[in-house]
């Protein structure tokens, strides 16, 4: 990936106001993979202190859907189409990482995935896995 791609991701995260309010921050992006990680704020927790499945859900939609962008060209936008999510642990910790991940790029679809880990002190601990397709619309 060149300089121009990358930083066409990293502005296109900067405007999402959503990640901004869960304090979601975009850390890596390569060809086909996308990595962010987000605190679990007070304001992102269930009732019992996990962090929220809405938290998981978000930043890995987010983590999947820029993987999704990271194989299109520049005047191309990616939208979701469908994702789903398994959660498979409670969000413990203090930070949730989403990884997204192409599956398989396409001109109209690009199936993807992304794990989501809780972060605990340093231990990581696999919590989700969404699958989904984004579809790729101009700019």
């Amino acid at each position: 990936m060149d300089q121009i791609a990358v930083d066409r991701i990293y502005q296109s995260f900067a405007a999402q106001s959503m990640m901004a309010t869960l304090g979601a921050k975009m850390v890596d992006v390569t060809s086909g993979v996308v990595r962010i990680e987000a605190p679990i704020l007070p304001g992102a927790r269930q009732q019992q202190g996990f962090g929220h499945a809405g938290l998981s859900f978000s930043i890995g939609d987010s983590a999947a859907g820029y993987a999704a962008l990271t194989s299109l060209p520049l005047d191309m936008e990616v939208v979701t189409a469908e994702i789903k999510i398994n959660l498979l642990a409670p969000a413990r910790g203090q930070k949730l990482i989403a990884i997204g991940k192409v599956v398989k790029p396409g001109k109209r679809l690009c199936v993807v995935t992304a794990d989501v880990f809780a972060s605990d002190n340093g231990q990581e601990t696999l919590i989700a896995i969404l699958q989904g397709t984004m579809v790729p619309v101009p700019v």
